[in-house]
């Protein structure tokens, strides 16, 4: 079947007689309500549209914001509240008893010529999936792309009306939802970096796994999670903070992976001279470490996520394979200090060549990009089990091509060895616990924090056979 564009999806919400409601829509026109008086039918689908772009105006209509800022998850609630509430108050006596009301709101700033203002907004639907239910709502926030003001419009324009059409048509599935969010909207436009659903509808939606379908579908490039396993904003996470992150696959989080932290965020702060109210220290795992072909297992995922909450971590998905790509991603938000945590095979793959195939520079312009200002990479010895010897950043071998390179950035203070970590947490078994953990209790648990530990056998994460 051909994918509808974004009139005939408009025409067949106006032609279905039991879907009445409002659209109200601040910051970049009114292109979603406009999408559906275009299609044709409008009267039988619209109750109301409006946009209160007067701050005075909107804060009488929704109350006032403390932030003093308008394109928040806040206000949008304000407005999903007060919009599906007046209109069901109102209508609900007289419509017909089929209907099924929805409210949907977006509060958003786009490209101005007054200013170079980060192009962002706030967008959801309030809905009743059947007659007479309590309403459920699907949030999103999203960043437009585009370079012009009225393409920004546009763009908005269809994904609202995607956002309505997907929710009343796939709400039996919400990854579908997901993955008619851009139709109609070509690439590099738009970028859907959060998305919550709620209500009674949702209750059994993991909003977790939702969000990791976002990365996985390419609507974003990350997403993030507090210590608390909320889905947060990275723009508003990142913005001005000094940024130290611990890559891995954490499957599980180890006493080695406890110790980089802890050894990475001193030797931070030290070398910065900065405090850590100002840092946000993240755990970020790759789509490529948690998917198999095209596929994830959700049960995995999770359980990576609550073990690396459970320590407080805060956590971040990405797709970004290339250290400078991360770089470059967490450079949108802050012009502050970035640390990179990572291991000797991790550096290992860095000074690896064809690491960079396809990159016209190779390995020197990926250097290039991510050491520019502000960036280092601390890196973690490795105790080789059967010698003992120690390989740390300065008796590290790289491609005899290549020495020079890796003098060159030790001498210039962009590799730096973390001098404080405890060896004697690695072990020849370490590379095992996976193994381990499959077969049930054993020596794996003293390599694992406690809590994780009890943590693993207790929910028989990452396939524990209890025996």
């Amino acid at each position: 079947m051909a994918e509808q564009n974004t009139l005939q999806k408009a025409l067949e919400i106006n032609l279905d007689n039991c879907k009445y409601g409002s659209i109200v829509e601040i910051g970049a026109g009114q292109e979603v309500a406009r999408n559906f008086f275009r299609a044709g039918g409008a009267a039988g689908t619209i109750a109301k549209t409006m946009s209160a772009y007067d701050m005075q105006v909107s804060d009488d209509i929704y109350g006032t914001e403390e932030s003093g800022r308008y394109v928040t998850r806040s206000r949008l609630m304000k407005m999903l509240d007060k919009e599906f509430s007046s209109l069901t108050e109102l209508l609900t006596p007289t419509r017909s008893k089929n209907t099924t009301f929805f409210s949907y709101a977006a509060t958003v700033t786009a490209k101005s010529y007054l200013q170079k203002n980060e192009c962002h907004g706030w967008l959801g639907i309030r809905l009743q999936l059947y007659r007479g239910a309590a309403p459920s709502d699907v949030v999103i926030h999203v960043r437009m792309l585009d370079d012009d003001g009225s393409a920004q419009q546009e763009a908005l324009g269809i994904l609202g009306v995607n956002l309505i059409h997907a929710t009343f048509e796939h709400f039996t599935n919400p990854k579908k939802i997901i993955e008619s969010l851009l139709d109609n909207i070509g690439p590099c436009r738009i970028e859907v970096d959060m998305i919550n659903f709620s209500g009674p509808y949702f209750e059994e939606t993991e909003n977790r796994l939702m969000n990791l379908h976002l990365v996985h579908k390419g609507l974003t490039h990350a997403v993030m999670f507090n210590d608390k396993g909320e889905i947060q904003i990275p723009g508003e996470r990142f913005y001005k903070k000094n940024i130290l992150i611990l890559r891995g696959t954490f499957a599980p989080l180890t006493n080695v992976h406890i110790d980089m932290t802890g050894c990475g965020q001193r030797y931070f702060n030290e070398t910065e001279n900065i405090s850590t109210d100002k840092t946000v220290v993240l755990a970020e795992l790759t789509m490529a470490s948690l998917t198999v072909g095209d596929k994830i297992d959700d049960a995995d995922f999770l359980a990576r996520v609550d073990m690396l909450n459970s320590q407080g971590y805060t956590v971040l998905v990405s797709n970004y394979l290339r250290y400078f790509r991360l770089r470059a991603y967490f450079r949108r938000y802050t012009q502050k200090q970035i640390g990179m945590i990572l291991g000797i095979s991790s550096l290992n793959a860095v000074f690896n060549e064809d690491y960079y195939e396809g990159l016209e520079g190779g390995i020197l312009e990926a250097f290039a990009k991510l050491f520019p200002d502000n960036t280092r990479l601390y890196v973690y010895p490795y105790k080789n089990p059967e010698n003992d010897e120690v390989v740390t950043v300065n008796n590290f071998k790289a491609p005899k091509h290549l020495q020079h390179l890796h003098t060159h950035l030790l001498e210039n203070g962009y590799l730096l060895e973390l001098a404080c970590a405890d060896t004697s947490l690695q072990s020849a078994s370490q590379s095992n616990i996976p193994a381990g953990i499959k077969k049930g209790r054993g020596d794996w648990e003293k390599q694992v924090p406690e809590s994780v530990a009890e943590m693993i056998i207790e929910k028989k994460l990452l396939g524990f056979d209890r025996g």
